[in-house]
């Protein structure tokens, strides 16, 4: 398969998992009460915290994609950070080899999920139970 060919389908996946996450976001916040009235209310068989199920895990699968766009464009990606923001000592746009644009890409990968395992950590040490 072409390199065309696979962005061609990564895009439309992302489309379609884009609507999906869409439709069942209005569909949760717009057809059920809320939450804490959904209890034995259903749509087409499936409870409110089934359709929160779906929505969880088709976000993950558009997540899953969006990284795979992003890793199918990273020397793109690169060349822009380094054009704009990293110049040599003469003005000059730098240019990244495979090497440093790997050890880059997982650095910032690192640092992203690090970000979200923080402020996650941060939710889970500051939630409060009724009553408390």
């Amino acid at each position: 398969m072409s390199r065309t060919l696979l962005n061609f389908w990564v895009d439309v996946v992302l489309l379609v998992l884009f609507l999906a996450t869409l439709w069942l976001t209005f569909a949760i916040r717009f057809v059920f009460p809320p939450g804490t009235l959904a209890a034995g209310w259903s749509l087409w068989g499936a409870s409110y915290d089934q359709w929160l199920e779906l929505q969880f895990w088709t976000l993950c699968l558009f997540g899953g994609a969006v990284l795979l766009h992003v890793m199918l464009h990273w020397t793109w990606v690169c060349g822009v950070i380094a054009g704009r923001f990293f110049r040599a000592a003469d003005g000059k746009k730098r240019q990244w080899n495979d090497g440093q644009r790997t050890l880059f890409g997982v650095g910032l990968m690192v640092v992203l999920f690090n970000l979200l395992g923080i402020g996650f950590a941060a939710a889970m040490l500051m939630v409060q139970a009724p009553g408390s």
